[in-house]
């Protein structure tokens, strides 16, 4: 038995799942003629309370397209230190936008409206580029899947508006974080000008992410999407998996995020493990002590079939997701109350 907790996105399709991607409609989506690629991006649009949606293969061309979508080349982006768009994008931005980053050194990936009128302000003139996009990320990746405060969100999106900047939020565990903290897409659907959804992380579908904006938005996205190489053939098959998604792994997070509680509760009690960061969701993050070191530990812990990875500084990631199994869980507790220097 391999008890793989590198990510949430190693699940594979259930059963139900690989039957609606079986049974699935399907034509040229490129020529708009898929119909169930059509009726994921109703969907996910309706949900969200936002014009339109768009379907892609990944979540990083997802982003990348809203980065292009409200920005032109010598622009500023700005987000927080650890956001995914500056750190795992592949420098994208830089590279797909010709945009530079305005880093915001926040707490566990997340930053305070007072830390974003502070990024805002001062001169703008010909010496500076134009601040034009603001990227937060919710849950946070190298935060630990940690929640904004939707309040905060609200002040975030005030000094958006009073700047006359682009609003977009990296969805990829959104969902995670609207479970933890009992909130709905409608209110997210508010607040910002595009949102990226990931299907294939907690909810557990093969491949693919979804862009939500407006019509307007849409129609500009879609050309970016086809430039970046993202036009896709009878990928109904895939949005199949997506709906069946939505409409059954939402609720079931619950089960992630209380697994990864009981694991940090493990952590915190044995000797070798010298911090475990907060946990809201289902990513766990935490030290060992040095004697035993990151990558030690990492390679003794495989060695028993239980796979996880550093993120570096010291930092061990654990993720819960939708095939870590009850048998697993106990395994894994098992060891790791075991474990010895």
């Amino acid at each position: 038995m391999i008890i793989d907790l590198i990510s949430d996105t190693v699940t594979r399709p259930s059963i139900g799942m690989l039957e609606a991607m079986m049974n699935a409609k399907v034509g040229d989506d490129v020529f708009k003629m898929d119909p169930t690629v059509t009726a994921l991006q109703e969907k996910a649009a309706t949900m969200f309370g936002m014009e339109d949606a768009l379907f892609f293969p990944s979540g990083t061309m997802a982003n990348q397209t809203a980065i292009k979508l409200h920005t032109q080349p010598g622009d500023k982006l700005i987000c927080d230190k650890y956001a995914h768009v500056y750190n795992y994008e592949g420098g994208g931005a830089a590279f797909n936008s010709g945009v530079t980053c305005k880093l915001i050194d926040g707490n566990r990936g997340m930053f305070s409206a007072a830390q974003l009128k502070e990024a805002v302000s001062g001169r703008s003139d010909i010496h500076v580029p134009y601040s034009r996009l603001v990227c937060i990320e919710n849950t946070t990746n190298k935060g630990g899947g940690a929640c904004w405060d939707f309040s905060e969100l609200e002040k975030l999106q005030k000094i958006t508006k009073e700047n006359n900047l682009a609003f977009h939020l990296d969805g990829a565990r959104l969902f995670n974080a609207l479970v933890a903290k009992n909130e709905t897409p409608q209110q997210y659907g508010r607040l910002f000008d595009t949102i990226s959804i990931c299907l294939s992380k907690g909810l557990g579908a093969p491949i693919g992410s979804i862009l939500l904006a407006s019509k307007e938005d849409i129609v500009k996205a879609l050309r970016i999407r086809k430039l970046f190489g993202g036009a896709m053939r009878q990928v109904g098959f895939l949005a199949a998996a997506g709906i069946y998604a939505l409409d059954n792994h939402i609720e079931r997070l619950t089960e992630d995020h209380q697994k990864a509680k009981e694991i940090g509760d493990v952590l915190a009690s044995v000797a070798y493990v010298t911090k475990v960061e907060t946990i809201e969701t289902n990513i766990i993050i935490f030290y060992v002590d040095e004697k035993i070191g990151t990558d030690n530990f990492i390679h003794r812990m495989k060695t028993k079939n239980i796979l996880l990875t550093p993120m570096g500084e010291g930092r061990i990631r654990i993720v819960t997701h939708l095939d870590y199994t009850d048998e697993m869980h106990e395994t894994l507790v098992k060891e790791l109350k075991e474990f010895s220097k």
